[in-house]
């Protein structure tokens, strides 16, 4: 009788890496260093996107090359040195960005499969950098999260911009989302509110109004159809409608000017100094447009505007910090998040 051969059983084939998704928390940049050189290598990164600067012609070069980068640098990096976080060696922008990063990854860890990581656009971790390790974690999935509640093609889209060049180098392409700009999300515009209630509550002085700084842009960009100034305008409207404010106590203003261009107005510095020849003794300023505090909001706004306020005979002057990594700011980022996930959780 012939013996019945024995049956084999194949090794199992080796499980699969899990699909993974990725979410990059994206903030604008910032120096490596505090000093001259280090400021120089951001300011020439910033100032050679055509998204920044439209017209990227002979004669900027000549401007951004012979003149900006040889004088700005140092009068900046003072600037920075005024804010820095000297324990961690960084700005502040580059603490909170790793700050909410780190939040958001605890308030949605029961999502296993969801990698949390961040990035600066401009400066470092780069994009293309974080958009790589991401990839190399098994994220076939990928959630781009601009940090910034209103739309500008200088900010918004110049994200964009960076991660469809960091994907057109990859064969294997993750599948691309970016979060939505949210400036009148009811989320955000209520943390903004208890944001600014519960500084003012903690005052030793009532302000007379409140003052709503954005970033400015050159008004030509926003002729040629960039939404940011409606959005920012929409931005103070649910605000002051939240608050119960008239125009006359919840002000609108655009801060950091650069070069000869006519920006938006109005002007955030010449408003606050009419504020105060005008009689106006005590102000708070507040900036909806910055999801995280950093030299516009430190340096420029809580030094710069607070002196120019007191030289021309203000008072009591107080900058409300934005919603950084606290619970109203991480509740806007994790539900934002969330939301944009849907039918990839």
């Amino acid at each position: 009788m012939s013996a019945v051969a024995p049956i084999e059983h194949p090794e199992p084939a080796p499980a699969a890496l899990p699909r993974r998704v990725g979410v990059l928390l994206v903030n604008l940049g910032t120096p490596d260093t505090a000093d001259a050189r280090g400021v120089r290598v951001y300011l020439k990164e910033f100032l050679s996107d055509s998204r920044v600067i439209e017209d990227q012609g002979l004669l900027w070069k000549l401007i951004l090359n012979g003149i900006i980068l040889r004088v700005r640098p140092g009068r900046k990096a003072r600037d920075y040195q005024k804010i820095w976080n000297t324990e961690k060696n960084e700005s502040p922008l580059k603490t909170i960005t790793r700050s909410q990063a780190e939040k958001l990854a605890a308030a949605i860890a029961d999502h296993k499969h969801v990698v949390v990581d961040w990035a600066m656009r401009y400066g470092n971790p780069s994009m293309r950098s974080r958009i790589e390790a991401l990839a190399a974690q098994g994220c076939d999935r990928l959630l781009v999260v601009p940090l910034y509640p209103q739309y500008s093609a200088a900010t918004s889209a110049t994200v964009c911009d960076e991660a469809f060049r960091a994907l057109a180098d990859m064969r294997a392409q993750p599948t691309l989302r970016v979060s939505p700009p949210y400036y009148d999300d009811p989320e955000y515009i209520e943390a903004l509110a208890v944001s600014i209630k519960a500084h003012l509550a903690a005052l030793p002085f009532e302000p007379e109004l409140i003052v709503a700084s954005f970033h400015g842009m050159p008004q030509k960009y926003v002729d040629k159809g960039d939404p940011y100034q409606a959005q920012c305008v929409a931005t103070t409207d649910a605000l002051r409608a939240r608050l119960g404010l008239d125009a006359s106590k919840l002000i609108l203003t655009f801060q950091s000017r650069f070069g000869f261009d006519e920006w938006l107005q109005p002007y955030t510095d010449k408003t606050i100094e009419k504020l105060a020849k005008d009689g106006v003794k005590r102000i708070a300023v507040v900036t909806p447009g910055f999801s995280a505090d950093c030299l516009e909001t430190l340096e420029e706004i809580a030094q710069e505007n607070a002196e120019i306020f007191e030289h021309n005979g203000g008072e009591l002057f107080s900058a409300i910090p934005c919603l950084n990594d606290s619970d109203p700011g991480m509740d806007v980022i994790r539900q934002l998040v969330l939301r944009e996930l849907q039918g990839w959780l």
